[in-house]
């Protein structure tokens, strides 16, 4: 007797999940991850509410792809933000302009990543907080490279790294498409608040 035929399932169609993951972004990011339904979600997309369920097993899953992809792409921004610059204050300018910007050019996506991420199952949490301690890292090592160059005058590296995220952070929180100030003015303004924070002076030749 031969084994039973396993099931098939169809591929994940790019373009589709596409369309899901940016209608999930916007319905989580204006009704919250529990008053969103998964047939809001498929409304956005122009999919039955059943068509959901053909890319992702549950509401939470798509959360969790939004919340990984989200994170890893600002976490990527960041680390090319900095890349080839040595002076400290350029470091932390360049990564607080680039982080602030693209808080209000993904505000959707950067509230859901920011908001959301404690509706994740254990699991899923652990690996997005992962992403964020590497974020955090990121803005400690240029701190703490500041400070070691006599660039920056920083009494607590811990804290002034998390007042610098939130500063960023809180873009999207606030940020609308129908405000007068564009993402990169929003991020020029959060650089230059940022290097007075830390007392930036000059780095010693």
């Amino acid at each position: 007797m031969l084994p039973p035929t396993p099931p098939r399932y169809p591929a994940r169609d790019a373009t589709t999940v596409d369309r899901l993951m940016r209608a999930a972004a916007q319905a989580f990011a204006e009704k919250g991850f529990h008053a969103t339904t998964t047939r809001d979600i498929a409304s956005g997309a122009g999919l039955s509410p059943a068509g959901v369920y053909v890319h992702f097993g549950s509401k939470e899953e798509l959360l969790f792809n939004l919340s990984r992809s989200g994170h890893q792409s600002a976490l990527q921004m960041l680390r090319a933000a900095v890349e080839g610059l040595e002076a400290p204050t350029e470091r932390l300018a360049a990564a607080m302009q680039q982080f602030s910007a693209w808080h209000a050019e993904q505000h959707q996506l950067a509230k859901v990543v920011q908001y959301e991420h404690q509706h994740l199952t254990p699991e899923h949490r652990a690996e997005v907080l992962g992403l964020r301690k590497d974020i955090d890292a990121l803005v400690r090592q240029v701190l703490e490279s500041g400070v070691a160059e006599g660039a920056f005058d920083v009494e607590d590296i811990g804290d002034t790294a998390l007042a610098l995220l939130s500063m960023a952070v809180d873009v999207a929180r606030w940020y609308s498409p129908t405000i007068k100030r564009t993402p990169r003015q929003i991020g020029a303004t959060n650089a230059a608040l940022a290097l007075r924070l830390v007392g930036a002076r000059p780095t010693p030749a």
